[in-house]
Protein backbone atom coordinates (compact mmCIF):
# COMPACT_ATOMS: atom_id res chain seq x y z
CA UNK A 1 0.00 0.00 0.00
CA UNK A 2 1.36 3.49 -0.62
CA UNK A 3 2.37 5.53 1.64
CA UNK A 4 2.13 9.52 2.66
CA UNK A 5 5.62 9.93 3.26
CA UNK A 6 6.31 13.95 4.30
CA UNK A 7 10.28 15.25 3.94
CA UNK A 8 11.62 18.26 5.78
CA UNK A 9 13.95 20.42 3.97
CA UNK A 10 15.68 23.56 4.12
CA UNK A 11 18.49 25.55 2.21
CA UNK A 12 21.77 23.98 2.00
CA UNK A 13 20.76 20.34 2.74
CA UNK A 14 22.70 17.87 1.68
CA UNK A 15 21.97 17.87 -2.46
CA UNK A 16 21.96 14.03 -2.73
CA UNK A 17 20.27 13.27 0.67
CA UNK A 18 17.64 15.50 -0.72
CA UNK A 19 17.06 14.66 -4.37
CA UNK A 20 17.77 10.70 -4.03
CA UNK A 21 15.45 9.81 -1.53
CA UNK A 22 12.50 12.54 -3.09
CA UNK A 23 12.61 10.96 -6.43
CA UNK A 24 13.31 7.39 -5.25
CA UNK A 25 10.19 7.46 -3.27
CA UNK A 26 7.99 8.53 -5.89
CA UNK A 27 9.71 6.07 -7.98
CA UNK A 28 8.10 2.94 -5.97
CA UNK A 29 4.98 4.46 -5.60
CA UNK A 30 4.84 6.46 -2.38
CA UNK A 31 4.01 10.47 -1.93
CA UNK A 32 6.24 12.52 -0.58
CA UNK A 33 5.69 16.18 -0.07
CA UNK A 34 8.68 18.47 0.62
CA UNK A 35 8.65 21.40 2.95
CA UNK A 36 10.97 24.02 3.96
CA UNK A 37 9.39 26.23 7.27
CA UNK A 38 8.56 30.04 6.15
CA UNK A 39 8.33 28.55 2.10
CA UNK A 40 5.51 27.66 0.36
CA UNK A 41 4.57 24.69 -2.68
CA UNK A 42 6.84 25.55 -6.18
CA UNK A 43 9.24 28.07 -4.15
CA UNK A 44 13.11 26.26 -3.83
CA UNK A 45 16.29 25.38 -1.71
CA UNK A 46 19.50 25.65 -2.30
CA UNK A 47 21.15 22.30 -1.98
CA UNK A 48 24.77 21.95 -0.97
CA UNK A 49 27.36 19.16 -2.14
CA UNK A 50 29.24 17.33 0.03
CA UNK A 51 32.55 15.16 -1.11
CA UNK A 52 34.70 12.95 0.72
CA UNK A 53 38.06 13.87 -0.87
CA UNK A 54 41.25 12.95 1.87
CA UNK A 55 40.33 16.11 3.67
CA UNK A 56 40.02 15.88 7.56
CA UNK A 57 36.04 16.67 6.71
CA UNK A 58 33.91 16.87 3.88
CA UNK A 59 34.13 19.47 1.33
CA UNK A 60 30.89 21.22 0.75
CA UNK A 61 30.02 22.67 -3.02
CA UNK A 62 26.68 24.68 -4.43
CA UNK A 63 24.45 22.14 -5.64
CA UNK A 64 20.69 22.37 -6.77
CA UNK A 65 17.51 24.12 -6.73
CA UNK A 66 15.40 21.83 -5.21
CA UNK A 67 11.82 22.53 -6.25
CA UNK A 68 9.19 21.75 -2.59
CA UNK A 69 5.79 20.82 -3.42
CA UNK A 70 3.97 21.17 -0.55
CA UNK A 71 3.66 24.64 1.77
CA UNK A 72 5.06 23.65 5.38
CA UNK A 73 2.47 26.18 7.42
CA UNK A 74 -0.45 24.10 5.46
CA UNK A 75 0.59 20.16 6.55
CA UNK A 76 -1.25 18.16 9.17
CA UNK A 77 1.81 15.70 10.59
CA UNK A 78 -1.55 13.38 11.36
CA UNK A 79 -1.87 12.65 7.67
CA UNK A 80 1.52 11.13 7.07
CA UNK A 81 2.53 7.81 7.42
CA UNK A 82 6.68 8.75 7.74
CA UNK A 83 8.78 11.17 7.63
CA UNK A 84 12.36 12.30 5.62
CA UNK A 85 14.82 14.01 7.06
CA UNK A 86 17.86 14.98 4.63
CA UNK A 87 21.07 15.82 6.47
CA UNK A 88 23.23 18.81 5.14
CA UNK A 89 23.71 21.99 6.50
CA UNK A 90 19.87 22.57 7.23
CA UNK A 91 19.34 21.06 9.97
CA UNK A 92 21.12 23.34 11.93
CA UNK A 93 18.76 25.97 11.86
CA UNK A 94 15.34 23.56 10.99
CA UNK A 95 16.05 22.58 14.67
CA UNK A 96 15.81 25.84 16.11
CA UNK A 97 12.27 26.13 14.73
CA UNK A 98 9.64 24.68 17.40
CA UNK A 99 7.11 23.39 14.95
CA UNK A 100 9.84 21.60 13.55
CA UNK A 101 10.86 19.92 16.31
CA UNK A 102 6.76 19.37 17.27
CA UNK A 103 6.62 17.96 13.67
CA UNK A 104 9.65 14.85 14.32
CA UNK A 105 8.12 14.61 17.86
CA UNK A 106 4.82 13.29 16.50
CA UNK A 107 6.37 10.35 14.02
CA UNK A 108 8.12 9.03 17.17
CA UNK A 109 5.15 9.75 19.77
CA UNK A 110 2.77 7.89 16.88
CA UNK A 111 5.97 5.19 16.48
CA UNK A 112 6.11 5.37 12.57
CA UNK A 113 8.25 5.40 10.34
CA UNK A 114 11.36 7.75 10.16
CA UNK A 115 14.53 8.26 8.40
CA UNK A 116 17.14 10.32 9.18
CA UNK A 117 20.88 10.52 7.61
CA UNK A 118 23.96 12.47 8.14
CA UNK A 119 23.58 15.47 9.85
CA UNK A 120 19.24 15.45 10.53
CA UNK A 121 20.60 13.35 13.95
CA UNK A 122 20.67 17.19 14.91
CA UNK A 123 17.05 17.18 14.66
CA UNK A 124 16.18 14.30 16.34
CA UNK A 125 18.56 15.11 19.72
CA UNK A 126 16.93 18.42 19.37
CA UNK A 127 13.53 17.11 19.21
CA UNK A 128 14.54 15.07 22.41
CA UNK A 129 13.36 11.31 20.45
CA UNK A 130 17.03 9.71 20.82
CA UNK A 131 16.89 8.74 24.43
CA UNK A 132 17.42 4.89 24.47
CA UNK A 133 17.82 4.71 20.75
CA UNK A 134 20.74 3.13 18.55
CA UNK A 135 21.27 5.42 15.33
CA UNK A 136 23.75 6.54 12.93
CA UNK A 137 24.93 9.59 11.88
CA UNK A 138 27.83 11.90 10.61
CA UNK A 139 30.47 11.08 13.06
CA UNK A 140 30.94 14.45 13.96
CA UNK A 141 27.04 14.23 15.40
CA UNK A 142 28.09 11.15 17.78
CA UNK A 143 28.61 13.83 20.44
CA UNK A 144 25.06 15.17 20.31
CA UNK A 145 23.56 11.82 20.14
CA UNK A 146 25.55 10.38 22.95
CA UNK A 147 24.53 13.30 25.38
CA UNK A 148 20.64 13.02 23.97
CA UNK A 149 20.94 9.74 25.70
CA UNK A 150 20.98 7.56 22.27
CA UNK A 151 23.97 5.09 21.20
CA UNK A 152 25.79 5.97 18.75
CA UNK A 153 26.68 3.62 15.78
CA UNK A 154 30.05 3.73 14.23
CA UNK A 155 29.12 2.13 10.99
CA UNK A 156 31.17 2.37 7.53
CA UNK A 157 29.83 5.43 5.40
CA UNK A 158 28.03 2.99 3.20
CA UNK A 159 26.13 1.21 6.01
CA UNK A 160 22.43 1.66 7.82
CA UNK A 161 21.49 0.97 11.66
CA UNK A 162 17.29 0.25 12.01
CA UNK A 163 16.40 0.51 15.22
CA UNK A 164 12.61 -0.32 15.16
CA UNK A 165 10.76 1.94 12.99
CA UNK A 166 14.06 4.52 12.71
CA UNK A 167 16.37 4.09 10.26
CA UNK A 168 19.32 5.91 10.00
CA UNK A 169 22.37 6.37 7.96
CA UNK A 170 25.97 8.56 8.25
CA UNK A 171 25.96 10.13 4.71
CA UNK A 172 24.90 9.38 1.50
CA UNK A 173 26.96 6.71 0.62
CA UNK A 174 24.85 4.50 2.52
CA UNK A 175 21.50 5.53 0.10
CA UNK A 176 21.59 1.90 -1.00
CA UNK A 177 21.44 0.73 2.14
CA UNK A 178 19.23 3.06 4.30
CA UNK A 179 16.61 2.73 1.35
CA UNK A 180 16.32 -0.57 1.47
CA UNK A 181 16.07 -0.80 5.04
CA UNK A 182 12.97 2.05 4.67
CA UNK A 183 11.17 0.44 2.29
CA UNK A 184 11.52 -2.80 4.61
CA UNK A 185 9.98 -0.72 7.64
CA UNK A 186 7.33 0.90 5.01
CA UNK A 187 6.25 -2.45 3.98
CA UNK A 188 7.21 -1.63 0.54
CA UNK A 189 8.18 -4.97 -1.52
CA UNK A 190 9.48 -4.73 -4.65
CA UNK A 191 9.24 -8.17 -6.81
CA UNK A 192 11.87 -9.12 -9.64
CA UNK A 193 9.43 -10.71 -12.24
CA UNK A 194 11.11 -13.25 -14.98
CA UNK A 195 11.38 -11.81 -18.36
CA UNK A 196 8.70 -12.51 -20.70
CA UNK A 197 9.73 -14.30 -23.58
CA UNK A 198 8.74 -12.51 -26.36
Amino acid sequence: MAKKILMIAGDFGEDYETMVPFQMLQMVGHTVHAVCPDKKAGETVKTGIHDFEGDQTYTEKPGHLFALNATFDDIDVAEYDALVLPGGRAPEYLRLNDDVLDAVRHFFDEDKPVAAVCHAAQLLTAADVVEGRRLSAYPACAPEVEAAGGTYEDVDMSEAVTDGNLVTAPAWPAHPAWIAAFLEVLGTRIDHADPVAA
